[in-house]
């Protein structure tokens, strides 16, 4: 007799999505005055069981996502069994979670942190480092050179809060047949990528066969994070830094950076990338002339 399976388990989450742009009056050079939209920016101070970890400073799209992958990303929190519930209350821009039997040794793990390049003055505690050798990601993971463009395409034409008002970054994840799944924006990359590892933890999504693209610098970062997910692939429109690139090698990923059009630099895991030459012109094919100008 077969068994129906078991709900996944989620914690109690606030549904606490705050205003994503706030609208203010400009001069233009001419002195023509406008109203125009500019993204939110407000501070989310984190308690964990009464305890203050950290402020993030946020767009406020998905709090409650945002602060699950802060927590499984900082490696503060292991099974998302351990977490009874994240409460956000913007009246205090403050966040309450609470964990069925609290944080083993928090204030040591707490106490060594890196200040990153990351927007927002993300930070990674110290202990991350360490555990970056013992991250194995699948060796037969492989990504079409035609995906790539899939999904480039994709966030081209992806409506958000950038192209309404600017100033943020956009983080996206992928299946590895180019299939968007996640997209989220916020004021520093480092938090829409912890936001998307909350959104995978809470739907139980693998990193195995996905891609995550980034609208930001690949730095060890958002390389760090890109591995705790378990994704062997990693895009951006913007560059890598020697740091990231160097921890890429390390734990196997593949690294593409300067995605536009049908241009890309493949930076590390070479082996991953299945080329396919067909899509592309090739370099010496003549140009053709309109008929007006020959």
């Amino acid at each position: 007799m077969s068994h129906p399976e078991s709900p996944r388990y989620r914690p109690e989450l606030s549904q606490a999505s705050a205003r994503l742009t706030h609208e203010v009056s400009a001069l233009d050079e001419r002195g023509r005055e406008s109203t125009i939209a500019i993204p939110a920016e407000r501070p989310l101070t984190v308690y964990v069981d009464k305890r203050e970890i950290v402020t993030l400073m946020t767009l406020g799209g998905a709090p409650e996502a945002l602060v699950l992958g802060y927590l499984r990303n900082q490696r503060l929190v292991r099974a998302l069994e351990d977490i009874v519930s994240i409460q956000v209350d913007w009246s205090v821009d403050a966040v309450a979670v609470v964990t069925r039997n609290g944080i083993l040794d928090i204030e040591e793990r707490t106490a060594k942190k890196v200040v990153t390049t990351g927007c927002g003055q993300g930070s990674v505690f110290g202990g991350l480092m360490d555990e970056v050798d013992q991250i194995a990601l699948p060796e037969d993971a492989r990504l079409r050179q035609s995906v790539v463009y899939r999904i480039v395409e994709t966030i081209r034409t992806q409506q958000s809060i950038y192209k309404q008002a600017g100033s943020v970054h956009g983080c996206a994840l992928f299946s590895d047949a180019g299939e968007l799944l996640y997209f989220v924006e916020d004021v520093g990359r480092h938090n829409a990528v912890d936001a998307i590892a909350g959104l995978m933890w809470l739907d139980g999504v693998e990193g195995a066969d996905k891609v995550f693209y980034t609208t930001g610098r690949l730095t060890s970062e958002m390389v760090i994070k890109g591995a705790q997910m378990g994704i062997p692939f990693l895009l951006s429109r913007s560059g890598t830094t020697q740091m990231g690139h160097m921890v890429a090698e390390r734990v196997g990923m593949s690294l593409l950076a300067r995605c536009s059009g049908k241009h890309f630099l493949l930076l590390a895991g070479h082996e991953r990338l299945v080329f396919e030459p067909g899509l592309l012109e090739p370099l010496n094919a003549p140009r053709s002339v309109p008929a007006s100008v020959a």
